[in-house]
């Protein structure tokens, strides 16, 4: 599949989708998002997918936000439908039922503050700044930033971020829990490669359950969840990975994994 804002790369399980208009600093507009639906549509569906990583092109930005020609041209019922397509693609990304690492170098501004919040995981060079500005334009965040900072941060910390739209440091940003780790420049990138292989070579039924548990203990009560979660637990007891590790840790070796 061909792509023109975004590039989709694949090697040792791990597909790479980078976000590529750098002369806008990567600013989303529907074709880039529309693109985005795409490629983690297509990861999602490749068996030989494990983990996915998803990043910027250029020095200066992740994403820099959306794109504001076409955000002022809504009226009322555009506005909505713009903000439901992109929030279809972020939640696209946050059940994706594989683990996704957002890689973010320089600017995650609005849109792409809000994507990196559908990731997993969320690794930074220290010189990213992380912000939902939308407040000073006259909106305010509608690709879930209301919604998943508000429950990855606390209350008090979203309301701070969104009602004054300040950004933040990469190193503030690990503080309050919005970023897993912080890197050198030079190493961001290659901390999330590591962090994908580590995921890669776990068992991928474990890793699909246990991350839609974690999502869905958001909206349901704990006897609910701890129902779910045994329900599922027991639909995964029969196979092959489960009963290949725990043969492997009673023998004393490491086990082979085949994703089934």
């Amino acid at each position: 599949m061909s792509y023109e804002n975004i590039k989709y790369d694949k090697k040792d399980q791990i597909a790479t989708i980078t976000i590529d208009r750098p002369k806008v600093l990567n600013a989303l507009n529907m074709q880039t998002m529309e693109e985005l639906r795409q490629a983690f549509t297509a990861a999602r569906d490749d068996k030989d997918v494990r983990v996915v990583i998803l990043t910027g092109a250029g020095e200066k930005s992740f994403v820099a936000g959306a794109d504001i020609n076409e955000l002022a041209k809504h009226n009322a019922v555009e506005g909505k439908e713009y903000t439901h397509q992109g929030q279809s693609v972020l939640d696209l990304i946050e059940n994706l039922g594989k683990p996704v690492i957002c890689c973010i170098n320089g600017f995650a501004l609005g849109g792409g503050c809000e994507l990196a919040l559908a990731c997993d995981f969320r690794v930074a060079s220290d010189t990213a700044r992380f912000g939902l500005p939308e407040i000073k334009i006259g909106a305010f965040p509608g690709g879930g930033g209301t919604q998943r900072l508000t429950r990855l941060i606390g209350t008090a910390k979203a309301k701070e971020m969104i009602l004054f739209g300040d950004p933040i440091t990469a190193q503030e940003a690990q503080t309050i829990g919005l970023v897993t780790k912080v890197t050198a420049k030079d190493k961001y990138f290659d901390e999330a490669m590591n962090l994908a292989a580590r995921l890669a070579a776990l068992p991928r039924l474990a890793l699909q359950a246990s991350k839609m548990l974690i999502n869905r203990s958001q909206d349901i009560d704990l006897a609910t969840g701890l129902e779910f979660e045994a329900r599922t637990f027991g639909g995964i007891a029969h196979s092959h990975d489960l009963a290949e590790g725990t043969q492997a840790f009673l023998e004393k070796r490491k086990a082979n994994f085949i994703g089934s």
